[in-house]
């Protein structure tokens, strides 16, 4: 590994560090892209993902005087063969910490993908295009790029709090939180809807596991599309406590393949930004992979959603 600075040294997170990590990724994000993009509930779910322990598989750089000004992490919440790796630095300050963070967690990439049990192993990475040292170090480091993925927003003012009628025979409501086969069926559209796109599958109960992880989940926030009552598309809403932010956020819009070009996704965001323009939110967003074949990417166009940034995604192989 690369020395730190005189002074540096690298340590593993615990939850008590959450939030000086959001304070630096808030910090990366603002150079990157002129404003933060991350909440503490990501802090969280990186922190406690499936298949990412504190203790292995994540490390914090820390100068001088304590302060951390680096953190690395992977993800791989279902152990399949693919880790997205993240590492932040506290711009000009932290960027010492950047190389040694990323040799660290690539020799750690290649422990997981034996204990996971695969012969080869694709590790990415996102950065936006003035983030050029990481990049650079990145490409160094045998990475390419792959494709784009889009941070998308829309301002909520004008919205009625009231959604509009969805589609002749389509019936729109709030999940069942205490219903566990209306949970089964909600996971189940979100793994069948993505099965022809990027998404990294979770069984149902791993992804019921982060879901009761949750300190507040919004489940008056998530939609159930219904056509003779059949669960065809689903919108889960990800809340977020940074009151600041103002903005709701879809976190996943998946509708089944045999029930697209019907307006049912349309429908699905409409209730939302109904629901969060009710709460008094100024805005929504959610980010999506350009790449998708589901071209997603037009739908949020043509509800009037703008991309505030693109960042590319970087891969190799292990």
């Amino acid at each position: 590994m690369t020395e730190l600075p005189h002074g540096w040294s690298i340590r593993r997170p615990t939850l008590d560090d959450a939030p000086a990590l959001l304070k630096l990724v808030h910090a990366s994000d603002i150079a990157a892209i002129g404003y933060p993009d991350y909440s503490p509930e990501e802090v969280r779910e990186a922190l406690t993902e499936p298949n990412t322990d504190m203790a292995r598989d994540c490390w914090v750089a820390l100068d001088d005087g304590g302060r951390i000004v680096g953190w690395t992490y992977p993800g791989n919440a279902t152990g399949e063969s693919r880790d997205f790796i993240e590492v932040y630095v506290w711009p000009v300050d932290g960027l010492p910490a950047m190389r040694p963070l990323l040799e660290l967690m690539l020799a750690r990439v290649a422990e997981r993908k034996t204990e996971f049990g695969h012969e080869t192993y694709e590790v990415r990475a996102g950065a936006v295009p003035s983030e050029t040292a990481y990049i650079d170090l990145l490409t160094e480091h045998g990475f390419a790029f792959l494709k784009q993925h889009a941070r998308m927003q829309i301002p909520l003012a004008g919205v009625t709090p009231v959604a509009s009628e969805p589609p002749v025979g389509v019936t729109l409501r709030t999940v069942r939180p205490g219903d566990e086969a209306d949970l089964r069926a909600f996971h189940a559209v979100i793994e069948q809807a993505f099965l022809d796109s990027d998404h990294r599958s979770a069984s149902y109960e791993s992804w019921r596991r982060q879901v009761g992880e949750d300190p507040a989940p919004v489940f008056d926030e998530w939609f159930v599309a219904e056509v003779d009552g059949v669960v065809a598309g689903v919108l889960e809403s990800s809340y977020d406590s940074d009151e600041d932010s103002g903005e709701g956020w879809v976190k996943r819009l998946a509708v089944l393949g045999s029930y697209r070009k019907r307006g049912l996704g349309e429908a699905l965001l409409r209730r939302a930004f109904a629901a969060y323009a009710a709460k008094g939110r100024d805005k929504a967003g959610l980010g999506v992979d350009m790449a998708n074949p589901t071209r997603a990417a037009r739908l949020y166009l043509a509800v009037g959603m703008k991309p505030l940034y693109e960042a590319n995604i970087y891969a190799k192989t292990i």
